[in-house]
């Protein structure tokens, strides 16, 4: 994937020199479980994880300009809930302390323009659990629409079963909106 920008973010691979900034949102327990996964309880397993993260080809670093900190990550990755190959699944996790000044929805819309106007994507789709209402309003700002609740979809890393609310876009809904913006 290429470098993205917006006006305050890069959106780029991982490095192993974001270990610091990776641990730190990793292992706050307000972060991961939100997201489906148990936070770090070291940085062991926060470098385990990142040297995965830093061969991957969906999910990257989301960085503030500003200062060159990484604050979250972001993933675009095949729906599994899908059978069309040009689907894609939306995620995104953000440093708690970064939370309530837009940067999942700034990151978001830039990675949901790549996914259309470069990969050619159909279909992006995007989850949450119930409970996780600050996701939810970021999928909305970004212009999916709700599809419905998968009924005790996922099993957590801690056997915890939940619904997940899916959303989507379309290309065509895409399009159509970015139309409408420029005219």
């Amino acid at each position: 994937m290429p470098l993205l920008e917006t006006d305050r973010l890069i959106i780029r691979r991982f490095k192993l020199s974001d270990l610091n900034d990776f641990y730190e949102y990793a292992r706050d327990p307000a972060v991961g479980p939100d997201a489906g996964w148990d936070y770090h309880r070291s940085k062991d397993e926060s470098l385990f994880i990142l040297h995965k993260f830093s061969k991957s080809n969906d999910i990257w670093a989301i960085e503030l300009k500003e200062n060159s900190k990484v604050i979250g990550s972001i993933g675009l990755h095949r729906d599994k809930k899908r059978e069309n190959k040009s689907a894609r699944m939306m995620g995104y996790v953000i440093n708690a302390k970064y939370w309530g000044q837009g940067y999942a929805t700034e990151a978001s819309k830039r990675l949901v323009r790549y996914a259309f106007d470069v990969l050619k994507v159909d279909i992006i789709s995007a989850y949450h659990y119930p409970h996780n209402e600050r996701s939810k309003a970021v999928i909305i700002k970004c212009g999916f629409s709700y599809e419905g609740t998968l009924k005790c979809a996922t099993v957590t890393y801690d056997g915890k079963v939940y619904d997940e609310l899916c959303y989507s876009i379309t290309k065509d809904e895409y399009l159509n909106r970015h139309a409408e913006n420029r005219s």
